[in-house]
């Protein structure tokens, strides 16, 4: 099977990371302490097809923020989504021009003095905006985007070719959140079940996003077959990476290197 690293039918992201701990919460941690306290889970999702593109489990920081969007690209064979949304995080817009942005080194004039040095330009087809909540007292009470890259009319264009989304937004990422806490109980919110070892906590992350792929199916995008009975379809049957459902001991028996 050749569906991995690419995933050809992946036309959009959604972009968002997770909080966790592992052991105790960083405000109880050390200086030295580097693999204890907050650990969070940075995610890819692609909403047409509730696919986990990529996934990184680090500090929320730049580098981790960064891996995780170039991770996505090289898994999507460096094609241009159609459109990429996110939340307000600043360090996402860095990341996205770094990742599709062209860099661009000038000529050199012939002039005394020193060269202009390379800079980066975003190509017109690249389309990324972001979602702001507004909140009081802990409840949401306004939202509104802004386009980041790209043109108002593009993001319209790219939200009427989508099969999902009338309007920007983080839902589906932000649903995903929500099954992966509730299907991995290390993420449940004041649980006595956390992580104690930092190894452990990215292990069980892996094997939670990636089995949901192919183990798990999602009721919304079922299809209904002969006799009005409904087929149920994982996200990687959406996205046509395979045609059943996997079971557990496939999946883990499945190997991780492809050799041809």
């Amino acid at each position: 099977m050749s569906w991995w690293p690419f995933l050809p039918r992946t036309n959009e992201l959604q972009l968002d990371e997770k909080w966790s701990f592992v052991a105790r919460k960083e405000k109880n941690c050390g200086p030295e302490e580097r693999r204890r306290g907050d650990c969070w889970g940075h995610v890819a999702l692609d909403p047409e097809h509730r696919l986990v593109v990529s996934r990184v489990v680090a500090k929320r920081t730049e580098d981790a923020t960064d891996e995780r969007v170039r991770d996505a690209h090289r898994r999507t064979d460096g094609r241009t989504m159609r459109l990429i949304t996110s939340d307000e995080y600043p360090v996402y817009e860095t990341a996205v021009r770094a990742t599709y942005g062209r860099v661009v080194t000038p000529p050199r004039t012939g002039r005394p003095g020193r060269p202009r040095n390379p800079y980066t330009v975003i190509p017109p087809a690249v389309t990324y905006a972001t979602v702001h909540k507004e909140r009081k007292n802990n409840r949401v009470v306004g939202v509104s985007t802004r386009v980041v890259f790209g043109t108002a009319a593009a993001v319209a264009t790219a939200l009427v070719a989508s099969a999902v989304s009338a309007v920007v937004n983080t839902c589906f990422v932000e649903r995903h959140n929500g099954t992966d806490r509730n299907r991995c109980r290390r993420k449940v919110r004041k649980s006595c079940g956390v992580s104690k070892d930092c190894g452990t906590h990215r292990a069980a992350t892996a094997f939670r996003y990636f089995s949901y792929n192919f183990c798990w199916p999602v009721r919304t995008p079922r299809v209904k077959g002969e006799g009005g009975c409904y087929r149920a379809r994982t996200p990687a049957m959406v996205a046509g990476l395979t045609d059943h459902v996997w079971s557990l001991a496939e999946w883990l028996a499945f190997p991780a290197v492809q050799r041809v």
